[in-house]
């Protein structure tokens, strides 16, 4: 740190600038009011996460307003082959009266369209506006559109209750079947995290699975997994899983890169670079990791990720549980409702479903 050159002034005129700095953060226009009253760190404080640091990841809180003291946000202009990056990571410290985990409720069954979903979907600063500015928000599940419906293909649960399962069928030409378990990130009532597979039963139970059903796609599939089958089953829908959100790919389980893209079925492009969200856990230093990056040349020279890289990525730095979420156009992040990556689309895409750090 460079040392402060002494100042040659008299005492008149520094009270006069100290008259002059008070008067003018008192006419200050920026209305600090309007931002949730969180926690505030005092002063400037030494980085804590020198582990982060080290691999290439630079601390960028100051360039999204004040942040409480369990969040860190970092950015990284390169990956770890050194091919140009626009990626964030927003790190949160977990405990009491630190940061809090949840995901959007807007999600419910529909009765004319006989299945989960919504009429209509929100833009992440929408979400942000009507979920009472969330520090960290980014987007969800995956999802599509049919007869003006928007139907969840990916699990949604919020506070306690299962608002969709996964998908729990897949076939390209409604005659071949195959039942594959995805990828789900859940909290559970002990505030631990999980990146798991689940499938959701005939017998109304959403179970989840130690290891991901394996699928052979040159033989379709006459039964579909149950309590006991491809494993046994733990059922999530009864309390279990407090807050949690589905996706494809589970990226990384109990501390190993997993990627199990293409047993969950659901197309991702996993192989190619992309736009890419997901979600991490730090199990050993209890941190809450959203990863956001950017892709197709929404900055010159950067393509994306594939979900290989972004799990060896959430590994380097300390993720045990790493889920991939939707991405491409969808992907995004907000910081106390700024933008951190430029979205594919030129503008926020609306989705389904998000998740939030408080």
């Amino acid at each position: 740190m460079k040392r402060m050159k002494r100042l040659h002034c008299h005492i008149p005129v520094l009270l006069l600038l100290l008259g002059l700095s008070v008067l003018t953060a008192c006419n200050s226009d920026d209305h600090e009011d309007t931002i949730a009253n969180w926690k505030w760190d005092k002063g400037l404080q030494p980085e804590e996460n020198t582990d982060i640091t080290r691999l290439g990841w630079t601390n960028v809180n100051a360039d999204y307003g004040r942040l409480p003291a369990y969040i860190n946000v970092y950015k990284a202009v390169k990956m770890p082959d050194d091919k140009p990056a626009v990626a964030f990571i927003a790190i949160a410290e977990l405990g009491t009266d630190k940061a809090k985990f949840s995901v959007s409720n807007d999600i419910h069954w529909s009765k004319k369209a006989g299945a989960n979903g919504n009429e209509k979907l929100f833009t992440p600063t929408e979400f942000y506006n009507n979920y009472e500015s969330p520090v960290v928000v980014i987007n969800g599940g995956l999802f599509f559109e049919s007869g003006g419906f928007y139907y969840s293909q990916s699990s949604c649960y919020s506070e306690g209750s299962m608002l969709s399962p996964n998908q729990n069928y897949w076939s390209e030409n409604w005659t071949d079947f195959w039942y594959p378990t995805i990828g789900f990130f859940y909290q559970d009532k002990a505030g631990e995290f999980h990146a798991t597979w689940t499938y959701y039963a005939s017998d109304g139970k959403d179970y989840s699975y130690s290891a991901c059903k394996k699928i052979d796609k040159t033989k379709p599939e006459t039964t579909a997994p149950d309590a006991n089958s491809p494993s046994k089953g733990t059922v999530m829908n009864d309390g279990t899983a407090v807050y949690g959100i589905g996706g494809v790919s589970v990226l990384l389980h109990e501390g190993k890169v997993m990627n199990t893209w293409a047993d969950e079925l659901l197309d991702v492009a996993a192989n190619s670079a992309q736009p890419r969200t997901a979600i991490g856990y730090d199990a050993a230093k209890k941190r809450l990791v959203f990863f956001v990056c950017e892709g197709r040349r929404m900055t010159p020279d950067v393509l994306g990720m594939t979900t290989a890289q972004v799990a060896d990525m959430l590994k380097a730095i300390g993720c045990t549980e790493a889920l991939n979420l939707d991405g491409g156009g969808s992907s995004c992040m907000l910081i106390n409702g700024k933008q951190t990556i430029k979205p594919s689309d030129k503008k926020e895409r609306a989705v389904i479903d998000a998740c939030f750090i408080k």
